[in-house]
C-alpha cells in the first residue's frame, strides 16, 4: 500500500515537471508568434492550453484522493498539498502564454510589437523560458539552493518589464495608443509568468524544509490562487 502511495507521489512530481515543460514551450511559441505575426503558431498555443488545464485537473484529483485514502503526514502531506498550489501556478503560466498568443492573433497580419521593443520582448521570452525550465528542475530535484537562486532570474524579468514601461512613458513614443495598450498587457503577462515560477520555487523550499525561504509576497499569493 505504501509503495503504491509513494509511486503516486512520484507521479505527481513528474506531472508537475511535465506541466512546466508544456508552459515553457507555450511561452516560447507564443513569443515567436507575437514577434513574427504567425497566426497558425498563435492558434496552436491557444488550443494547446487545454492540455495543461487537463493535467492540473488530473493532478488535483489525484492529490485529493491521496489525502482521503492515505492521510499523509509531515513531508508527504506537504508534498500533496503543495502540489495543488504549484499546479495552480503552472496552469496560470500556461494561461499567460495563451494571452500572449491571443495578442498576436488579434493584431495579425501585423506584429503587435514595434521594432523599437522587439529586442526587449525577445529577451523577456528568453528569460521566461529559462525561468520555467529552472522551476521544473527545482521540482524534480527538490533543489532548495536552485529554488532560492530563481529570484535572480525574476529580477531580470522585472528589469525588462520596467524597460518596457520606460519606453512607453517617454515622450518619444510614436506608435499610438493601441500599441501602447498591447505592450502594457504583454509586459504584464511576461512579468506575471516569472512571478508564478518564483512562487513554485518558494513552495519547493517549503516542501523540503517546512519553512518559507522568504515571506511570499501577498500579491503572489493572490495571483497563485487565481
Amino acid at each position: 500500500m505504501r509503495d503504491a502511495f509513494h509511486e503516486d507521489l512520484e507521479r505527481i512530481s513528474d506531472q508537475l515537471v511535465e506541466m512546466t515543460r508544456l508552459a515553457g514551450s507555450a511561452m516560447a511559441r507564443a513569443t515567436t508568434a507575437l514577434l513574427d505575426a504567425d497566426i497558425h503558431l498563435a492558434e496552436s498555443v491557444i488550443a494547446a492550453d487545454q492540455q495543461i488545464d487537463r493535467m492540473r485537473s488530473e493532478l488535483d484529483d489525484l492529490s485529493i484522493d491521496l489525502l482521503a485514502r492515505q492521510q499523509p503526514v509531515a513531508t508527504d502531506l506537504r508534498m500533496v498539498v503543495t502540489s495543488m498550489r504549484m499546479s495552480a501556478d503552472i496552469e496560470r503560466m500556461g494561461d499567460l502564454a495563451r494571452h500572449v498568443a491571443k495578442v498576436a492573433r488579434l493584431r495579425y497580419p501585423e506584429s503587435a510589437v514595434p521594432p523599437v521593443l522587439r529586442s526587449t520582448i525577445l529577451q523577456m521570452g528568453q528569460v521566461a523560458e529559462r525561468i520555467v525550465a529552472k522551476a521544473g528542475s527545482v521540482i524534480a530535484g527538490r533543489d532548495v539552493e536552485s529554488a532560492v537562486a530563481l529570484d535572480r532570474d525574476d529580477d531580470e524579468m522585472d528589469r525588462l518589464h520596467r524597460e518596457v514601461f520606460e519606453m512607453l512613458l517617454e515622450g518619444k513614443w510614436k506608435h499610438g495608443t493601441e500599441a501602447a495598450v498591447d505592450l502594457t498587457l504583454i509586459g504584464r503577462y511576461y512579468e506575471r509568468f516569472g512571478d508564478h515560477a518564483v512562487s513554485v520555487a518558494r513552495r519547493v523550499v517549503y516542501l523540503v524544509t517546512g519553512e518559507w525561504h522568504t515571506e511570499p509576497d501577498e500579491d503572489l499569493e493572490q495571483v497563485g490562487a487565481r
